[in-house]
């Protein structure tokens, strides 16, 4: 018959083994794979290998990209993974800046439970944007870093800079979570984006510096249940959901929050926008709060007459339905004397348009004043509002 102290020396035996490799976590550098450190070889090859050792690892793992520069041509990181894995950028990532076909650099697919912190990823995207300002026959250009197809995934202290196209695309995801991040493109650096959203629900963003030469943040198409917070916007085209109705089909966008944001010289601050075409599908359940306008061209704008880059615009209307759109505490300088404009859908009218605490003033002068201007919108006032509202 076994003792008890014999037992409870089995039982350890038995138990603290499993308990160490529970606790254990496997790292790997990138280093060790053949990464280089030089700005010139290409290391895609040595983090992919990286990647592919700790996404199959059998206990948590961590990715390391040390200090240095590395080049990558273009990286798909691809799930699902084994664990909850860490990537550790201390270092910064360079494309070539070269002339590319592909239309993404740095991708995450299939995973789930990836926490990525740190590191500069830069697309060096001056090439072609000369390259489009001198009206030649160019390439599309790619997006910086894209999250595709992917659930609970972390995003802290990084900076991207000088994508060719959209700084960071998360599309087809489910609760994706940025905080810390910084972005930056120069001002008249076409279609920069700096974080679209795309048939995506569950998306924080938070805590960060976006300045590019287009939208702070889009939302297109299939979004919904988003968070935005404490955000420095600027320069670029503010936060905009759309465009929208641009085809048939579009899948809706709503339950979206943006508060606390400082937009810096910006064309636009809270933005709608939608194409002048019959397609149908739906904006609702917005909400625009605590913002200060520095100098913004369009500080509240609905605009479902857009047609950007079009040489023959629809004389139609929009199919968009746009309701329950909330601005609160929205203050600041407007640089063009309409500085609420609700140009609304004539077959579809916006409804549930609430303005609140709104104090917005024209930056042209001390006796300017600034103005609203309403087409086809309905709603409701409360609180201080200035410039007086027209709807």
């Amino acid at each position: 018959m076994i003792s008890m102290w014999s037992f409870v020396l089995l039982l350890t035996l038995l138990i603290i083994p499993q308990w160490r490799q529970a606790m254990a976590m496997a790292d790997f550098n990138v280093l060790d794979f053949g990464a280089k450190a030089d700005s010139r070889s290409d290391s895609t090859a040595a983090l992919l290998a990286t990647w592919a050792r700790a996404c199959g690892s059998k206990i948590p793992a961590t990715m390391v990209v040390p200090k240095g520069t590395f080049f990558v041509s273009r990286a798909l990181f691809q799930g699902p993974c084994n664990n909850d894995l860490r990537l550790f950028v201390q270092g910064t990532l360079v494309a070539d800046g070269g002339d590319s076909s592909d239309s993404e650099w740095i991708t995450f697919k299939y995973v789930q439970g990836l926490s990525i912190y740190g590191g500069t990823f830069d697309g060096r995207g001056q090439a072609l944007w000369a390259c489009k300002a001198s009206r030649r026959n160019c390439h599309a250009g790619f997006t910086a870093l894209t999250i595709s197809q992917s659930k609970d995934v972390v995003l802290s202290g990084m900076r991207l800079m000088n994508s060719e196209k959209f700084q960071m695309e998360i599309t087809y995801s489910q609760g994706v979570k940025m905080t810390g991040v910084t972005i930056i493109a120069p001002q008249h650096s076409p279609n920069t984006d700096g974080i679209h959203l795309h048939m995506s629900s569950g998306i924080a963003v938070m805590s960060s510096t976006i300045g590019t030469g287009d939208d702070c943040i889009s939302i297109g198409p299939g979004v919904s249940d988003v968070w935005i917070e404490d955000i420095n916007c600027g320069p670029g085209h503010g936060i905009s959901i759309g465009s929208l109705g641009d085809s048939p089909g579009e899948a809706g966008v709503q339950n979206v929050t943006a508060t606390s944001v400082v937009f810096t010289g910006t064309e636009n601050g809270f933005r709608v926008k939608t194409w002048p075409k019959p397609y149908a599908t739906y904006v609702k359940d917005i909400t625009f709060e605590h913002a200060t306008m520095v100098n913004v061209q369009n500080p509240i704008i609905l605009d479902q007459n857009y047609c950007a880059g079009s040489d023959h615009c629809s004389k139609q209307s929009s199919g968009v339905k746009i309701s329950g759109v909330l601005f609160n505490d929205v203050q600041g300088t407007s640089a063009t004397p309409v500085a609420v404009k609700l140009d609304c859908s004539r077959s579809n009218p916006c409804r549930g348009i609430v303005l609140q605490d709104i104090r917005l003033r024209y930056s042209g002068g001390e006796q300017s004043v600034a103005q609203s201007f309403c087409e086809n919108a309905q709603g409701t006032t409360s609180g201080f509002v200035i410039p007086p509202s027209c709807l």
